[in-house]
């Protein structure tokens, strides 16, 4: 048996071999780029605003300059991310990870100043295969 696996991923970067479906966590869809062209433009294939965090959040992250705030951020989202809806989502792309190649990701640049991160943290603690 083949291992699959969920990765975490820069959207508008290029893809990986084994990414499978590319799944967009972001609050808006990529600015100036027509909607037949989000997969082939290497930004997603479904969009998942759901699992991202609120126009208010995403707001404060981009504000946070200190560890305290950046902390606030992640106890927000996470927060959010502790709703029933939510949390089914983060269980079934758990799930999905054991039968299907899948990533996740979000525009930002640094990984441990985005929401990804904080989103890889809660796939595996629902028992997602991570690579």
């Amino acid at each position: 048996m083949v291992p699959m696996a969920l990765r975490v991923v820069r959207l508008g970067g290029p893809r990986e071999p084994g990414e499978g479906l590319r799944i967009g966590t972001v609050r808006r869809p990529p600015r100036g780029v027509p909607k037949a062209e989000f997969a082939s433009r290497d930004f997603y294939d479904v969009w998942l605003p759901e699992l991202s965090p609120s126009q208010e959040l995403v707001s404060a992250a981009q504000r946070a300059t200190t560890e305290r705030e950046w902390a606030g951020f992640v106890r927000a989202y996470r927060a959010q991310m502790a709703t029933p809806a939510a949390r089914h989502l983060i269980d079934l792309l758990a799930a999905l990870s054991h039968r299907a190649d899948i990533s996740v990701g979000c525009y930002c640049e640094d990984e441990n100043r985005c929401h990804r991160g904080v989103l890889a943290q809660l796939l595996a603690d629902a028992g997602a295969e991570i690579a």
